[in-house]
């Protein structure tokens, strides 16, 4: 909703109360009334500003006031201690709602009034008072006589009362106390009554610092003609233990002459200690809150480092097409469809996508269908409701947990047919109800899915719905096997045999070229995934500077020529091996480190194929 300021001002200084909108997001006031701004400066034409400079200490119940505004669309408060701009402490009620209406939702602007308690408490006192004085009291009697007087009529009203209540003449003696007062205070009316009240119950204040009586907010009742009220003082028991309290003290008048004061309290100890008690709670809640945040921070950036090895690794055509699609697509909101054989990393492009996505500060998550139970697939990402399908507690699904980020939907073809229709709905609608729930909520996600089998394949043979992969199928991207890019198995066994030795506290040994053509000539029917198996067992079984890998006799060719080779072709095998392990020998065929000893055959056997195949030196070195 666009904020027309000229109309805002308006409607702001038409208000009789200090009002202001506020836009929580950036702690900036929008604008204010002069009612406010006299409040909160002390100047009617002070210009609007950040709004936390008048919190101080206050700001995190502030913020905590906020959240429930955002939630009821309205609240108010009284803990949220206020400061002026020459930092003059302001006890103030505050009444918010979101300046639009409860449709801005969350982020919008609040509109705020600001009430001056003190200034409240001045008229209510008044009017208060105004009422004692036309109910009769304005016939009490001179001094003593008069609250003897008041006494006398009024015992059982006052002995009735729960609060504590005494009187003071003008010389600052106990007039008269009621029951409540005595039991409160552990005095008898005899220990009281015309003495100084003060000296015997308001001498010192909690720490243990001297409370003059002309500090006394009682004294300056009768003595300047104020009513106070008092929230945070202590009176003193006669077996010496203090009572918190709160207190109005109230002059009284004869005459229009000035008498005394009547003081009216209530003892706060056990509401005080469940404060007390609160704002630990509180401050332990908050500490755990800071704890848990730093052990998330720490622990994202333990992940991060764990996963490391995720980043993409090649060099190959096909590698740095796919990356060059990622770039693409993740700045976008697009549905991505990732299909690949098992371990060619297709969570790995999701992940990078998220990565590098407008959503990278949000959750990505992660829910692969052949993990779960057919029968738990739907409360898995839906949610259920506490009491439904025999839950104990509300629990959300993966849908609401990836709110604001990112869902990565792994073996799509897994996920029953009724559900992916339900998915369906819930991503069209933007929307999802949790399971024995009636109530919708809003849904902002970004999809990213993934099946084993070729999408055009697993549609046609009915594991998913057409109207789904429709949907879903806004950008595809295939994970190439890693047959299909030998070039890049050197760059990836090196990677992973760093990680792998660092993990088990070994020296990396040396990859050879004898290696490197061991691992391309394989077929990896697991792609990346046995790969890294393969790569940290050898670094296991590798108790020298060289590595040793273990892979299946039967090598990729034979695999693609039907599982048999020519005797032409064998020989060829033969003679490149022979010329491969010469050169990783450097033309040396005896020995420990000859080429014999790697090919595991006698010498003189060498010689003899080495002559028979006519292999020159030139064609090793």
């Amino acid at each position: 909703m666009a904020l027309d300021l000229s109309e805002t001002d308006s409607l702001l200084n038409a208000l009789p109360e200090a009002a202001l909108v506020l836009d929580p997001d950036t702690d900036r006031i929008v604008c204010w009334n002069s009612h406010a701004a006299r409040l909160l400066t002390g100047r009617d034409d002070a210009a609007p500003g950040r709004f936390s400079r008048f919190l101080g200490g206050s700001l995190p119940r502030f913020v905590v006031f906020l959240e429930e505004v955002h939630h009821r669309a309205h609240g108010w408060t009284r803990d949220v201690a206020l400061r002026t701009e020459d930092g003059r402490a302001l006890k103030c009620e505050l009444r918010a709602q979101p300046f639009g209406g409860p449709g801005d939702g969350p982020g919008g602007l609040i509109m705020v009034m600001l009430t001056d308690l003190r200034a409240f408490d001045q008229r209510t006192e008044t009017t208060e008072l105004a009422e004692t004085f036309r109910a009769g009291l304005v016939d009490w009697k001179r001094t003593e006589g008069f609250f003897a007087e008041l006494e006398r009529q009024n015992q059982l009203i006052l002995n009735a009362a729960g609060e504590g209540i005494y009187g003071v003449n003008a010389e600052g003696k106990t007039t008269f106390l009621n029951r409540a007062a005595q039991e409160m205070l552990g005095w008898t009316a005899e220990d009281l009554l015309g003495k100084d009240i003060h000296s015997m119950i308001h001498h010192h204040h909690l720490n243990g610092e001297h409370y003059p009586s002309q500090e006394c907010p009682i004294y300056r009742s009768f003595r300047f003609e104020q009513v106070n009220r008092i929230e945070d003082e202590v009176f003193w028991r006669k077996d010496g233990k203090p009572i918190m309290v709160e207190y109005v003290s109230t002059p009284i008048y004869d005459q229009k002459l000035l008498v005394g004061a009547v003081v009216i309290f209530r003892d706060i100890t056990e509401r005080k200690e469940n404060e007390r008690r609160l704002r630990e709670a509180l401050d332990e809640v908050a500490g755990l809150r800071d704890r848990l945040e730093q052990e998330n921070a720490y622990l994202q950036e333990a992940i991060s480092t764990e996963r490391a090895h995720h980043d993409i690794i090649g060099n190959s055509p096909l590698i740095r097409q796919i990356v060059a699609r990622i770039d693409l697509v993740a700045k976008t909101d697009a549905t991505v469809f990732i299909t690949g054989e098992t371990g060619t990393g297709k969570s790995l492009i999701a992940t990078e996508i998220h990565k590098t996505s407008g959503r990278a500060r949000r959750p990505l998550i992660h829910f692969k269908c052949s993990s779960v139970a057919p029968e738990d697939v739907e409360v898995e990402l839906f949610g259920v409701r506490g009491g439904a399908g025999g839950a104990l507690r509300d629990r959300p699904g993966k849908l609401e947990l990836a709110h604001g980020g990112t869902l990565f939907i792994d073996d799509l073809d897994e996920m029953p047919l009724e559900i992916q229709g339900r998915l369906l709905h819930a991503l069209q609608t933007r929307t999802v109800t949790r399971l024995g729930d009636q109530r919708e909520k809003p849904l902002d996600i970004r999809v990213i899915a993934a099946s084993a089998a070729p999408g055009d394949a697993a549609r046609r043979s009915g594991r998913i719905r057409e109207d789904l992969f429709l949907f879903l199928s806004v950008f595809p991207i295939t994970c190439p096997p890693l047959r299909d890019r030998p070039e890049d198995i050197p760059l990836l066994a090196a990677h992973l045999l760093k990680i792998a030795c660092r993990r088990f506290n070994r020296p990396v040994p040396v990859i050879t070229e004898r290696v490197v053509q061991q691992l391309q000539a394989y077929d990896w029917p697991g792609n990346v995934r046995e790969l890294h198996n393969v790569i940290e067992r050898a670094a296991i079984v590798s108790q020298d500077a060289k590595l040793i890998v273990e892979l299946a006799a039967a090598p990729a060719e034979a695999v693609r020529h039907g599982g048999f080779q020519t005797e032409a072709r064998m020989q060829e095998m033969v003679r490149s091996n022979i010329v491969a392990a010469l050169r990783e020998a450097g033309g040396k065929v005896s020995g420990p480190n000859g080429a014999a000893a790697l090919l595991q055959i006698r010498p003189t056997t060498l010689y003899s194929r080495i002559k028979s195949f006519g292999i020159g030196e030139e064609e090793w070195r």
